[in-house]
């Protein structure tokens, strides 16, 4: 009988993480949950600890004093969840942590050589010019968990690399897909919360409506299949059942489509390479009966013309972007921006921080710094 996978799940309380929680739940034996994290939903997080067994966890700074199960060992800090993904004794790390505070446990994962399930963008696009080549270097296999790249990833198995002209991710468009451009720049906050196919956290709902999300990921694909920009491809699709296709020399497309549900990327990357064995949502092409694609029409969505071109100018660049569009939407969730003005807070970020090469922990997080602070200023302007 094979042993069940030890597994830590960063971000355990999250969309993703209660997800993947649910995944393992439906195959009782095939993993050891050994660690979770939360950054401040404490209580959540020992509910889950008393349910799946963890022996060690991680919480923010500022999360409350929960009671967990006798003998589980609590630490409290960043540094507490870089050691959590550094155990070299673990099989997986989900890394589902929201933004750049995934950066580090990632590398930890990875320099520790860990198979890494990635659900956290901001790693790759801040970090990948550092994250691909230790991966090499220590034997760490990253598998992305974002439905786009798992598709994609799926559908290059198999599949010769010099039949491979590009990759073309789909987007459903956000929940503000059918208002004009300025109806979206002055949307509500429950307007942008109310995505029409997925249910995801407020930050990736928010990046999902004003696209920023999809440059996120063109970055992504840039790093992880090792695809020049210009061979990544956007399209909206409004179904979510097709999640992305990859494009052959000969003109054929290979698509990998589904029902919009993340326990299935999620479900592939926590068994991988073995099959997933559950299906929680099967996808039935008679009953959903029309299928639509249309171009991405960038003018509407300046904030991905903004992370992609971060992407294509390299170094700490996409750094800058991500950090700038963190602050925005933290500003806008608590309503003291307007969701149009998420792209000006992004775009004064790149034009008023230096970008150098990312080649280098220090230089990345000077970077993440310096956007930070700047990204505070033009918010502090637009609220007055």
């Amino acid at each position: 009988m094979t042993a069940p996978k030890r597994i830590a799940i960063l971000g355990s309380t999250g969309s993703i993480g209660r997800a993947a929680l649910e995944v393992i739940a439906a195959s009782p034996g095939a993993f050891e949950v050994v660690a979770l994290s939360a950054f401040s939903n404490s209580t959540l997080l020992a509910e889950q600890t008393a349910r799946f067994g963890a022996q060690r966890v991680a919480v923010g700074d500022e999360a409350g004093n929960a009671r967990f199960p006798p003998g589980v060992v609590v630490q409290r800090g960043a540094r507490a969840l870089e050691e959590l993904a550094g155990d070299p004794d673990l099989d997986l790390v989900l890394n589902a942590v929201v933004g750049s505070s995934g950066l580090k446990p990632a590398l930890a994962a990875v320099r520790a050589g860990s198979r890494v399930a990635v659900a956290n963008k901001e790693s790759l696009v801040m970090a990948g010019e550092l994250l691909m080549p230790m991966a090499s270097a220590t034997g760490s296999e990253l598998i992305p968990v974002d439905s786009e790249h798992s598709a994609i990833f799926r559908c290059l198995k198999g599949t010769r690399r010099e039949e491979v002209e590009g990759v073309t991710l789909t987007a459903s468009g956000g929940p503000l897909r059918d208002m004009s451009p300025e109806a979206s720049a002055a949307a509500s906050l429950e307007d942008v919360l109310d995505h029409p196919t997925w249910d995801m956290g407020r930050k990736v709902t928010v990046d999902s409506a004003s696209m920023f999300n999809k440059g996120l990921e063109v970055v992504e694909a840039h790093w992880l299949f090792d695809l020049p920009y210009d061979r990544i491809r956007v399209v909206v699709h409004p179904e979510s059942i097709v999640h992305s296709l990859v494009r052959l020399t000969d003109g054929s497309l290979l698509a990998h489509l589904g029902e919009p549900d993340m326990k299935v990327p999620i479900q592939h990357a926590l068994f991988y390479p073995d099959p997933a064995p559950v299906a929680f949502r099967r996808c039935d092409l008679g009953a959903i009966g029309r299928l639509s694609f249309k171009p991405l029409d960038e003018t509407r969505y300046p904030c991905y013309g903004l992370m992609v071109e971060a992407g294509r100018l390299g170094g700490t660049a996409s750094t800058i972007a991500a950090t700038a569009d963190e602050v925005a939407v933290e500003a806008f969730t608590e309503e003291r921006i307007r969701f149009g003005q998420i792209a000006s807070v992004i775009e004064e970020a790149l034009d008023g921080v230096s970008v150098a090469p990312a080649d280098d922990m220090d230089h990345i997080l000077a970077a993440e710094d310096e956007a930070r602070a700047c990204a505070l200023r033009v918010v502090a302007q637009l609220a007055n």
